[in-house]
């Protein structure tokens, strides 16, 4: 800094060529004046519209650059400029102005094609006029190795840039950036998710030049409960948390039970639903934004991608608000049925078996019971066994079977335990949202009740997350009973066991 200061008494007797020096200064201190310094070089046509948001992510990653943070996670809606502060200007910051020129990085994305193109935008950023006049003196870049997706310097520093799942054998980075680690798509299958978390936490950790002084950084907008951010938070299911991880978490609208605060920073709104940066997103783009996504994925879309929760606080197909709890089942005639979802695990945070006991009448519906949990196959057949002595003969007990011939033959064998009740076995078709929709239509129109009862929570806190969530056992119970009395499914009440 000594000889920057001697710069400057150099430069004084000319005001250009100070305030030159000046600039660069800035420039060197902190994270958000090499932006606002550098933006014009990188996006002529587009003015840099600041922000608090903007100001925040820098603040995280300037924190990173001192070593006080290791790993960081930053979970902010689309259009945050989270792809160019971290994986454009960040980098391009360390090697020149804060003269660490030596880093590695290595960089990901859910599609390699979007990795290479901020590699590529980080490296025009530094071949820049002003950027090569102010720190060229740090470093060349390496003739010889100078491609989009790997680029060297003369101080053995390099850029990667790389896919979610790559091996990146041979490539062992100082710092690694994961941004946007799913696409929208992937996030919805279980197949394509649990390979990215497994990758994130099986291979990535690998790659460190050094375990103990290695950074990771991840930058995302939330699309499912089990994303990459639920594996570090510990949102799903049976999950801890992560140890050692900064969260910054920005949603477009302020919710004051989930204000963020950090090491170094907290969010400085007060009112619910304020925005988060009205210079850039005022109400009428966040209505527009919120319309989008309502139209691609519903309100778990809008809660996911700009509220940072992909559980939404009233909900998704089903909201809070639409049960109404009652104390006792009011008088009249009521067709009663109770729906199952099979399952055979005992351990671990699988799928569980439930059975939801549902009555219609009067043009309500009440959810009277449910009783689901992890069992054995044995365990399996008791409860179910034990809630159809329980519901009594006038319930009936509304069984999926698989198809083909291992499913006539448990038909077969339930049918054989449940003689003597009014039960009914038929295949599932369709998806789980297209089966869920007829009874979330009855709560939406507030026809929907919940007779008290201890398992009441849990009912409503995995309804209100469908089809985001983790669990949807008791959905699909309860779907497949309401279908059943609604007469959607073909009757098979009381049949004998088929022979197989």
């Amino acid at each position: 800094m000594s000889n920057a200061l001697e710069a400057l008494d150099r430069a004084m007797a000319d005001p250009s060529q100070a305030l030159d020096t000046l600039n660069r200064l800035a420039c060197e201190r902190s994270l958000m004046a090499f932006v606002r310094a550098m933006w014009a070089d990188l996006e002529p046509s587009t003015p840099l519209v600041g922000g608090w948001p903007m100001e925040a992510i820098c603040a995280h990653l300037e924190a990173v650059e001192r070593g006080e943070i290791k790993r960081l996670l930053i979970n902010v809606p689309p259009g945050f400029m989270k792809s160019m502060l971290t994986s454009v200007f960040f980098p391009a910051w360390l090697w020149g102005p804060r003269r660490k020129a030596h880093l590695r990085v290595i960089s990901t994305s859910y599609a390699q094609d979007l990795a290479i193109r901020d590699n590529v935008r980080c490296r025009d950023l530094m071949s820049k006029e002003t950027y090569r006049r102010w720190w060229g003196d740090q470093f060349d870049f390496s003739g010889d190795q100078n491609a989009k997706v790997r680029y060297e310097n003369t101080k053995m520093g390099f850029r990667q840039a790389a896919s979610t799942g790559s091996a990146l054998t041979g490539h062992r980075g100082d710092i690694l950036i994961v941004d946007d680690p799913h696409s929208v798509a992937s996030s919805e299958s279980d197949q394509e998710r649990k390979e990215a978390l497994a990758w994130f936490g099986e291979t990535l950790p690998t790659r460190f030049n050094n375990q103990k002084d290695g950074v990771l950084i991840v930058i995302m907008q939330r699309l499912h409960q089990e994303d990459v951010s639920g594996f570090i938070l510990g949102s799903a299911p049976g999950r801890k948390p992560l140890k050692g991880w900064t969260h910054l978490m920005i949603p477009m609208e302020y919710e004051p039970d989930r204000h963020c605060r950090t090491s170094i920073w907290e969010d400085p709104r007060t009112e619910p639903e304020d925005l988060a940066w009205p210079d850039r997103f005022a109400r009428a783009e966040v209505e527009d934004l919120k319309d989008t996504f309502r139209a691609a994925g519903g309100e778990y879309a809008v809660s996911g991608q700009l509220q940072q929760n992909p559980i939404p606080r009233e909900g998704g197909m089903f909201q809070v608000k639409d049960f109404h709890v009652i104390d006792r089942m009011p008088e009249g005639y009521f067709r009663v049925c109770r729906g199952w979802d099979l399952a055979a695990t005992k351990d671990g945070h699988g799928a569980r078996t439930a059975g939801v006991k549902i009555a219609y009448g009067q043009g309500k519906v009440i959810i009277i019971d449910s009783d689901c949990g992890r069992w054995s196959p044995h365990e399996v057949e008791d409860n179910l066994l034990l809630c159809a002595k329980r519901d009594g003969s006038n319930v009936v007990q509304s069984i999926p079977q698989d198809p083909g011939q291992a499913g006539k033959a448990q038909k077969a064998y339930l049918g054989g335990k449940l003689a003597g009740f009014d039960f009914h076995f038929s295949t599932e078709s369709g998806a789980k949202e297209d089966r869920a929709r007829p009874l979330s239509a009855q709560a939406e129109a507030g026809n929907l009740l919940l007779l008290r009862g201890p398992w009441n929570d849990s009912l409503i806190k995995e309804f209100c997350s469908f089809p985001a969530g983790t669990l949807k056992d008791q959905v699909d119970a309860g779907s497949r009973a309401f279908a059943y009395l609604l007469g959607n499914r073909p009757s098979d009440l009381g049949a004998a066991p088929e022979e197989c």
